[in-house]
């Protein structure tokens, strides 16, 4: 046999099916070495979206009513290799894979965590202890677990340890005589429940399960577990994620902010989009300033939005035979938007919200189903999910948009979203982040 020279290399290739929100899929060619995060550069790229690394490749298992988002390192041939033929994987947002690293009070109730003896009480130094292997956080409370290979679900007191997942066969003691291990982490993946009251009888709405590696489709062998509420389930899931993963978690979390820091002494940002630089301005100047009284900042906007109408029809009279009316466009021109979902029930718009995390200021638009002239924004806050309804007014024969009964109106619901993204208003919080479906 011919002898092949030391610089002769052999990557395997193998082709892998990925699905979008909207049931298309593509089929991507990739290195047994792709991670997860290659992989959603890459289909970015492909699908011309915005790269805000909040792209997430998602483990679907429907026969199990099961799903994850991979980690940012994982390897993604590696994770199919564990998958059944009826899984899957998706592409989709998810605004909340680091966000316990931005916003820990919110991740992390004190009644549910067992400070380490280092720590001094506060949420930065918890994260420290999750991320150093030799100190010993805990994450403790009562959770309804399902009973391996039965129907009936118990309600335990739990404590989470590096060492696994446990159990007391006693009240709330956590003497070690009394701690009966339930999971082990290391060979296993966390995913939360998607259908659990109808697929498992679970008796709350927040579901996560403990699946060992080596099962395809044995529901019996999944450690199914229920929290009382989402903020409580939230912690359990990401204690798992920071115990299992540690370092590599942060390290996922700081390389894109290394690269835009890296980038941005070579570039000059045309407008940075960060929270707190977003506010009103005047340019009618010879410089810009910043627009201070909410009531000027509202008419700033209103003037805005009659100037953008007004370029539009120009555009529309230069550009077609025949140009769309001014007021017909203003009803219409949100369409063009992806925070936009049309026909969507209440139920689907709360599906999408949790499914692309729930952090503050999370939204999308829609129709309203109770009233045809109407729309609702739909928005997460303190991790519960509210709607508002956007009303149509009338002024001097002019149509206008309004979700504070008249007091704040705009032309179009374009012109609506961009102010609330810059005022909070009578929300709860500002807009930050739409909720998005490509085609791939």
């Amino acid at each position: 046999m011919p002898s092949c020279s030391s610089d002769c290399f052999f990557h395997a290739v193998e082709d892998v099916k990925v699905f979008s929100e909207d049931g298309t899929s593509k089929v991507v060619e990739i290195l047994a070495d792709m991670t997860a995060r290659d992989l959603c550069q890459l289909l970015v790229y492909r699908s011309h979206c915005v790269d805000d690394n909040s792209w997430a490749l998602v483990e679907h298992h429907p026969h199990l009513g099961l799903e994850r988002c991979l980690e940012d390192h994982e390897l993604v041939v590696q994770v199919e290799s564990t998958m059944a033929s009826e899984s899957k994987f998706l592409f989709r947002k998810n605004y909340a894979k680091y966000e316990f690293f931005k916003n820990p009070m919110n991740f992390f109730p004190e009644q549910m965590v067992t400070w380490c003896q280092q720590s001094n009480g506060s949420h930065t130094q918890l994260l420290q202890n999750f991320l150093n292997s030799s100190s010993c956080p805990e994450i403790q409370g009562f959770l309804h677990v399902k009973e391996l290979g039965r129907k009936s679900w118990k309600k335990l007191y739990v404590c989470l340890r590096r060492s696994g997942l446990y159990c007391s066969t006693k009240g709330a003691s956590k003497e070690p005589r009394h701690l009966q291990l339930l999971a082990d982490l290391e060979d296993s993946s966390i995913f939360s429940l998607i259908a659990g009251r109808k697929q498992y009888s679970a008796p709350t709405d927040y579901g996560f399960c403990i699946k060992p590696n080596r099962v395809r489709n044995e529901a019996k062998e999944l450690r199914l577990l229920c929290a009382e509420d989402e903020q409580s389930r939230t912690c359990w899931m990401t204690a798992c994620r920071l115990l299992k993963y540690g370092m590599l978690l942060y390290q996922n979390y700081r390389i894109p902010q290394q690269r835009k820091a890296m980038l941005s002494h070579f570039s000059t940002p045309v407008r940075s989009v960060s929270e707190n630089s977003l506010v009103a301005m005047d340019f009618s100047g010879q410089t810009g300033r910043v627009i201070e009284n909410p009531a000027e900042a509202q008419s700033a906007a209103l003037e805005e939005g009659h100037a953008w109408r007004k370029r539009s029809t120009r555009m529309n009279i230069l550009g077609s035979q025949s140009p769309l009316h001014p007021s017909a466009l203003s009803t219409v021109i949100h369409r063009t938007q992806h925070w936009f979902h049309g026909r969507i029930s209440r139920e689907e718009s709360h599906r999408i919200i949790k499914q692309q995390g729930l952090v503050d200021g999370l939204f999308l638009l829609r129709d309203s189903q109770s009233n045809p002239k109407a729309f609702v924004l739909t928005l997460c806050h303190h991790q519960k999910i509210k709607n508002f309804q956007i009303l149509p007014c009338e002024d001097d024969g002019q149509t206008f948009f309004s979700l504070d009964d008249g007091n704040t109106k705009f032309s179009d619901l374009i012109q609506l979203v961009d102010f609330y993204q810059l005022n909070k208003g009578v929300l709860p919080c500002r807009l930050k982040h739409h909720c998005i479906r490509v085609a791939l």
